[in-house]
Order: structure tokens, then sequence, then C-alpha cells
């Protein structure tokens, strides 16, 4: 059963976590499928977390978190956001300097 700790362990021990809707390889909204499009293209394993597989991830992601929507992107523990900050630091070449910042690519 997910809880606030759970949530804590998973965004501590993965390096790329993100937090959506469905799975990386069946997303079930718009803005995890592109959230998952973009990281796909740095890296060939990270984690998803659907978020509909247990009803108590949301609110202690939220909890966590401070951010109400999904999809949430962390790299090394930190919050980056959604599917458009996503896109924009992809563009700027922020995102692949995280990612190498966080040895994950």
């Amino acid at each position: 059963m997910w809880n606030q700790d759970k949530v804590k362990e998973v965004i501590q021990s993965d390096k790329v976590v993100i937090f959506g809707k469905g799975s990386r390889f069946e997303p079930m909204c718009g803005f995890t499928a592109k959230a998952i499009r973009i990281m796909d293209q740095y890296l060939a394993d990270y984690t998803v977390v659907n978020i509909f597989d247990d009803e108590n991830i949301r609110p202690s992601l939220v909890a966590v978190s401070g951010w109400p929507t999904t999809p949430q992107l962390f790299i090394n523990g930190e919050l980056i956001g959604g599917s458009d900050i996503m896109e924009e630091l992809a563009k700027t070449g922020e995102l692949k300097n995280k990612l190498t910042a966080a040895k994950a690519l």
C-alpha cells in the first residue's frame, strides 16, 4: 500500500522517476505520454509509477511534492515538474544537464 513514506522511498532510491497516469508502455493521458516520449529520448531505463495502481499514490505524492498535477518528474529526488516543464528543459538542454549531473546518462 502506498503512503508518503513509500513515495519518498521511490523518489530517493530511483535516479529518474515519473509519476503519471498509466504505464511507460501504456500511458493513459496525453501529458504522461508526452513526458515518457521526452524521457525516452534520453534514457532506456527509468521508473514510471502509475498513479492508478493504488488509490493512495496520488494523494501521497501531492503531500510529498506539493505539486497538484501529474505527471511529475523527479531526478535524484528533486521535483523537476510536469511534461510542459520537461519540454522546455529539453529544448534548452537543461534536462540533459540535470540527467548528466545525476549520473543517469
